[in-house]
């Protein structure tokens, strides 16, 4: 029995991301780590390179509450990404920064992201 290649999806998933996404334009995230808890000093925000491409969400899933009209289905290739995107972090697309409020990294196996799929709030 053949196994299913995950990083062969994760290349097409890329590839879709790049064909559709940012005009060939890359996005980033952005993650802040806060300060030590000890001895303090300033947040530091550390931006990751990564092909993105912001959907709106079809009508039946907007009930104004989880998910509203502005928010957006960012999808985010996980190849050459640095990170995972979690919750918290900011997702700069089209010059737009969304706080990620909801995240799914399409992990099937436990080894390979094939795409990250994240729900963007506009920051503001």
């Amino acid at each position: 029995m053949a196994t299913f290649d995950y990083a062969e999806m994760q290349a097409v998933a890329h590839e879709l991301i790049e064909e559709f996404g940012q005009s060939g334009q890359s996005g980033t995230i952005k993650r802040t780590t806060p300060p030590d808890p000890i001895f303090g000093g300033d947040p530091v925000v550390t931006s990751y390179p990564a092909k993105l491409v912001p959907m709106t969400y079809d009508q039946r899933y907007i009930d104004g509450t989880n998910i509203l009209t502005s928010d957006r289905q960012i999808y985010i290739s996980s190849l050459g990404l640095a990170i995972v995107p979690q919750v918290g972090d900011i997702a700069t697309a089209g010059g737009v920064d969304f706080h990620i409020v909801n995240a799914d990294p399409n992990n099937y196996d436990g080894v390979t992201n094939v795409v990250f799929i994240v729900q963007g709030r506009i920051a503001g």
